[in-house]
Formats: C-alpha cells, structure tokens, sequence
C-alpha cells in the first residue's frame, strides 16, 4: 500500500493559506455588487456598500500594523474611518481590498513561526494571543461584512452567491 507523507504547514504557510480562503469567500460573496450600487446604503448614517469594502480593507491593514509595531493598535478609530468614508466606489474599494489581502499575505509570509506565535501585549486587543491569531480575527470581521453586502445585496433584489463555491 502507498504510503502517503503530508507537509504540515508553518504557521506562516497556515496563516497566508487562511487569508487566501478569506479573500476568496469576500470576493465569491460580493461578486454581483455592482458599481452602480456604491452608494447604496439601507438608512442614512449607514456605511455605503462601497465603504463596507473599503472598510474590510482598511481592518485588515490595522490589524497587520497593530499586531507587529511597537506601539501596538491604533485606537484612534476616528481617524482611522475618514479615509473610508471618502471611498465612493466599489471599484476603488476592491483595489484597496486587494492590495490589503496581498500585503498580508506578503508581510506574513516572511515571518517566522516563533514572530508569529509571539504573545501580543496586554490590552485591549487580543492581549496575549499570538501574533497569529489577528488572521482569525481578519476572517472573522471579513465575514461580518460579507453579511452585511449581503443584506445589501437583498434589498436591491440581487440574490448573493454562495461564499464557499456550492
């Protein structure tokens, strides 16, 4: 009988697979959001489907940062939402989306397991949970967004595709 050998992964392999599947599930779930829905938002006050993208993008940048720079995550969430607030196209959102996926992926695939297995600080964000641990939390708020343009999607009578490729 064959015998069969499995690599296992490095965390960083692990992590950068992990990003893959999530941009994968993002981009499946929100393919038939069309430009001309950018500025669509159910109520006013609410995040545009536009900026539901580029706020996606924007998390996962801050969580890169914050996990790996001295001073930690920047709190500053005021800040932080004006540059997403200014994104008026789904086009332009995605750009952002992309280049923030392959970012991480590039910045995570030259780390070393023991970087990534580092406890982060204490405080208020993932205190003490390894580095590699803001992947997860990075699938997690992407999902939460994919809800959302789903939702989004609903209301403008556009049934959204499946996330996982059924």
């Amino acid at each position: 009988m064959p015998e069969f050998r499995v690599a296992a992964l490095s965390v960083a392999q692990q992590a950068v697979e992990d990003l893959r599947v999530t941009r994968d599930r993002f981009n499946r779930s929100t393919a038939n959001l069309t430009e001309t829905l950018s500025g669509f938002a159910p109520a006013p006050g609410m995040m545009t489907t536009a900026q539901h993208i580029a706020h996606a993008a924007r998390v996962i940048d801050w969580f890169i940062e914050g996990a790996f720079r001295p001073d930690g995550f920047d709190m500053n969430f005021e800040e932080q939402i004006e540059g997403v607030l200014r994104v008026d196209s789904i086009s332009a959102a995605r750009e952002w989306f992309e280049k923030s996926v392959d970012a991480a992926i590039t910045f995570l695939s030259t780390q070393s397991d023991g970087a990534l297995m580092e406890p982060l600080p204490p405080g208020p964000v993932l205190g003490k949970t390894p580095r590699v641990g803001i992947v997860r939390e990075i699938a997690d708020h992407t999902a939460h967004h994919r809800g959302a343009l789903a939702v989004y999607a609903r209301l403008n009578g556009i049934a959204p595709p499946d996330p996982y490729g059924m």
